[in-house]
């Protein structure tokens, strides 16, 4: 540990878990599910994939596979196609981002110290690299709220999908198919029938090894979003995402 504070290693393992359940939270909220079936015709992976991928524009369907990263090629190209045949790819991505802050709003918006939050967290994001991370670039280009909540709930996403970009790109380095990485990691199975991968699945423990391996890349990659702060400040931003989201 930093004096007084976090290193950025500490800070970025302390929000792995709590970043990424909001960003799984807020996509399955039913609101979410219904406003995109009643505003935009767009539910299930259709608005997921629209959504989330549209922030990167109406790019072909071979770049929202590469950039999502672990989920079959067919079952995105099935529901880009599908989504894109009613409604523009930014138009869904700016539809998504502001569910993402609507939701956050109704569930945390009366928690204190948002203001800081909002600012702390868009000093990581603003300061992160965004090489070889073409969704967080995306959705760090997305407007965001003038509320310091509606931020926040855009920000956390943001930054998930920071960690989700690099980790894609640690598992590609390590040489490691999707649905590999997937089955070496912690949830396996579970984790590929979520992500609609056909059975038979392969032995995890093949790939340990380079999933582990991909692991340290990822957390090395994260942890550097967070040398824009100081060690203090790190502690303070870690302590803050506690409280709200608990």
């Amino acid at each position: 540990m930093a004096d007084d504070g976090l290193t950025a290693a500490e800070a970025a393992a302390a929000l792995k878990k709590p970043v990424g359940d909001w960003g799984f939270g807020w996509m399955s909220d039913a609101s979410v599910r219904d406003r995109g079936k009643a505003d935009l015709g767009l539910r299930g992976r259709p608005l997921y994939h629209l959504g989330r991928a549209g922030a990167m524009g109406d790019v072909p369907v071979d770049v929202v596979v590469a950039a999502e990263a672990f989920f079959p090629p067919e079952v995105v190209r099935a529901a880009w196609v599908d989504g894109r045949n009613g409604v523009d790819p930014m138009d869904a991505a700016l539809f998504y981002s502001a569910c993402c802050s609507d939701v956050f709003r109704s569930t945390y918006g009366d928690r204190p110290g948002m203001e800081r939050l909002a600012e702390l967290l868009g000093k990581v994001v603003d300061g992160a690299s965004a090489l070889g991370a073409p969704l967080f670039a995306a959705w760090r280009a997305l407007p965001r709220p003038d509320d310091a909540a509606g931020r926040v709930g855009l920000l956390l996403n943001v930054l998930r999908e920071h960690r989700g970009s690099v980790h894609a790109a640690a598992v590609a380095a390590m040489g490691l198919g999707p649905l590999e990485a997937i089955m070496a990691g912690a949830y396996g199975e579970r984790n590929a029938r979520f992500f609609e991968w056909p059975e038979p699945y392969p032995d995890p423990e093949r790939y340990r090894e380079r999933w582990l391996a991909a692991e340290e890349l990822t957390s090395a990659a994260a942890a550097a979003a967070y040398d824009s702060l100081s060690a203090a400040e790190r502690a303070e931003l870690v302590e803050l995402v506690r409280a709200t989201l608990t």
